[in-house]
Formats: C-alpha cells, sequence, structure tokens
C-alpha cells in the first residue's frame, strides 16, 4: 500500500523562535541528539514505512538542507524503485514567488505529484522530533473511506492553544477544527500530519489557490472547508513520543528527554528500534581523559573531554578543557568549552565558545542558549 503513496515534507520554515540556531540554516537542517539532524526524524519514518516517493519542500535558508537531504541515500530512498526530491520555490509562467502557506507549497507541486499518479498524500512537518511509521494511519484513512486523516495528540492544557485543535465524535470523525483558539475547549492537538486522498486534495488546493481572501494554510483554510462541505475527517491518535521542537527551550528539553529511560517517556529505545538514519560525520573516536568524568550523558564520535560533564548531551567534534564543568546542557558540533569555564542549562550553538573561567548558569531559569561562533580555542 505505501507504494501508492507519496509523502510531501514540508521543509521551508524560518523557526524564528530558535533564534541564532536558524539565522543562516532551516530549522529542519538544526542539529539534534549529538548525531542527528531535525529532517532525519520524518525522512526515517518515511523508508521505515516502505513509502518509496518523498518531496522534501524547502524554501529558507535552504543550501546546507538541500545538501544534507540529497538524494535520499542516508536513508535508503535513492534506489532503482525510490526517490527523494527537492522541491524548492521556483520560476514559472506566471513568475516568481515564495510558498505562500503549506497549502500553498503543496498546491505548487502538484505538477510533481501528478507526475507520480498517487491515490494517497502523506503531509509532514519537517520539524517535529518523533518515531513512527505511517502504515497504520494510511490504513484507517482507507478503511473508513475517509478523505482526509489527521494525526492527533494530547497535550497539556495550558498548551493547547499554540495547535490547531480538534473535536472528534464516537466514531474518531473531527467535527470541529480550530487554529491555535486563545480558549481551546480540547487538549487534542494536529501533529501536522494529513493524509489525504489525492483527488481530494488536488481539488481542494485548486479552489483554495483561485480564493484571494484565503491565507492558503491546511489549518487555517483547507481543513476548515472540507469540514464544511461535510467531508469525512477522520483522527487518528499518536500515542509515541513527539515534541513540537520550535523554541529553544523544547529543543533543550527534547535532547534531555534522550538521557531518560520511563514508561512515559522512552525516548533512546524508540531511535534504537525504529532505526533513525543520519550522516556518518566519519569523526575519530570520542576520547575521554584520565581526569575527565562522564555520567548519564550522550557523547558523539569525534568529542573531547578532559573537564566534567553531567546529564548533557555532546555532539561531535565538542571540546571541553581541563577543569571545565557542563551539566544539564546541550553541545552542538565544534562547540568549545575552556578551561574552568562553568556551563549548566544551556544550549551552545555549533562552533560557539565558551571561554577560559567565563560561567553560564541558568539553573533555575529558561534555558541560555550561547551562540558567538568565536575563534575556537586553541586555534
Amino acid at each position: 500500500m505505501a507504494e501508492k503513496v507519496v509523502a510531501m515534507i514540508l521543509a521551508g520554515g524560518k523557526g524564528t523562535r530558535l533564534e541564532a540556531l536558524t539565522k543562516k540554516i532551516a530549522k529542519p537542517a538544526v542539529s539534534f541528539g549529538a548525531k542527528y539532524r531535525i529532517i532525519d526524524f520524518p525522512l526515517s519514518n518515511c523508508a521505515n514505512s516502505g513509502i518509496t516517493t518523498v518531496g522534501v519542500l524547502t524554501q529558507y535558508e535552504s543550501v546546507l538542507l538541500d545538501q544534507y537531504v540529497g538524494n535520499g541515500e542516508k536513508w535508503g530512498l535513492n534506489g532503482v524503485h525510490s526517490r527523494t526530491a527537492a522541491l524548492p520555490p521556483r520560476q514559472t509562467e506566471e513568475g516568481l514567488s515564495w510558498y505562500n502557506g503549506t497549502a500553498d507549497a503543496i498546491y505548487a507541486n502538484l505538477d510533481f505529484l501528478d507526475a507520480c499518479s498517487p491515490e494517497y498524500v502523506l503531509i509532514l512537518s519537517g520539524d517535529h522530533i518523533y518515531c513512527t511509521t505511517y502504515n497504520e494511519m494510511i490504513n484507517l484513512h482507507i478503511s473508513s473511506n475517509a478523505e482526509c486523516t489527521i494525526a492527533v495528540y494530547q497535550v497539556p492544557m495550558k498548551e493547547a492553544s499554540r495547535f490547531g485543535i480538534l473535536k472528534v465524535d464516537e466514531a474518531g470523525s473531527i467535527v470541529e477544527f480550530q487554529e491555535k483558539p486563545k480558549n481551546p475547549t480540547s487538549n487534542l492537538a494536529s501533529m501536522g500530519i494529513y493524509v489525504f486522498t489525492y483527488k481530494t486534495l488536488k481539488k481542494a488546493l485548486i479552489e483554495d489557490a483561485k480564493n484571494e481572501a484565503s491565507s492558503h494554510d491546511f489549518g487555517k483554510d483547507i481543513i476548515p472547508k472540507l469540514l464544511s462541505e461535510n467531508k469525512k475527517i477522520m483522527s487518528y491518535v499518536f500515542k509515541g513520543y513527539w515534541k513540537d521542537v520550535g523554541t529553544i527551550a523544547s529543543l533543550h528539553e527534547a535532547n534531555m528527554d534522550l538521557l531518560l529511560s520511563t514508561k512515559e517517556i522512552n525516548l533512546p529505545s524508540l531511535i534504537d528500534k525504529s532505526h533513525i538514519y543520519s550522516e556518518d560525520t566519519k569523526s575519530h573516536p570520542q576520547y575521554i581523559g584520565k581526569k575527565a568524568s562522564v555520567r548519564d550523558s550522550i557523547v558523539n564520535q569525534g568529542a573531547v573531554i578532559l573537564g566534567d560533564v553531567v546529564r548533557s548531551v555532546i555532539s561531535n567534534e565538542v571540546l571541553i578543557e581541563e577543569g571545565a564543568y557542563v551539566a544539564d546542557s546541550v553541545l552542538m558540533t565544534g562547540a568549545r568549552v575552556g578551561k574552568g569555564a562553568k556551563v549548566i542549562n544551556c544550549l551552545i550553538a555549533p562552533d560557539s565558545v565558551v571561554a577560559e573561567k567565563e560561567v553560564y548558569d541558568g539553573s533555575g531559569s529558561e534555558v541560555i542558549l550561547i551562540a558567538n561562533r568565536k575563534v575556537r580555542i586553541n586555534d
């Protein structure tokens, strides 16, 4: 069945709430978990689902992301009977323009979808952390004769206003959809994962493109219109780990979740069982010095640790000098912590430096983002 499905990953978001981390790279290309990039998760999920055709819709600062995705080789999606295509905005007879909303991005690539001739289209966000296969959701969509199926997730009520919120009937059909309501009446949130019957999707997108009053967004426009037309829209309840890493705090929290192993959160086990594929940096093995200590942490290849590390996620090519102390922190590729420095509850951007004896203590406060990309220690 997966061969009748084309996946389209929306990966063009600017990610302004990630501040300096997305100043020069697209949000889906941001590092995660010491060895991954965020885009690894939806692409690996597609590969593990047996989906053989994937379009990656890029836009903002897309050079690095386009290079990283390449031909899909990292995820086994570059074979004779599979392919991955980067789909940036392009100039057409109508002119040159950016994607103007999530629905417009798919509309602009209807020719790609027509060439693939799918029966169903799976639409994904490129900036969420979760491990799954989509087969069960696709099968539900087909067996229920739905025209659209939306993956939903129960979020804390205090966070519900950040999401598209749904109400469902006893059969799981969606009866109401509110996009980021100020006063939500439900905590059942859309995950931004949709399965559409292609004929329904194409018709809805063409009609939406002609509507000058539309914002050309799935949550704000396409889904409410389908509901108003009494189209059958099903909900698929997702019960695994899922995190929208749209802020510095949520990105830090998701990295810290890698260090946990509870019934509620077991992301390390999920990643291991689900086979999340990524780039091999071909770094030298990690080195932990004689006087160093590492406790309850993840340390990737290429890291050199000469100080003390507690409950932290350490990426490749990181250097932690003698006498330095790092706790409850995330250090991205190439980060440096100088001798005698102290870093607590921080997220250090790639190639950024904490100088000797410098102190960043975020204990009991919001996560501190360190992003300076200074000359490296000992250069």
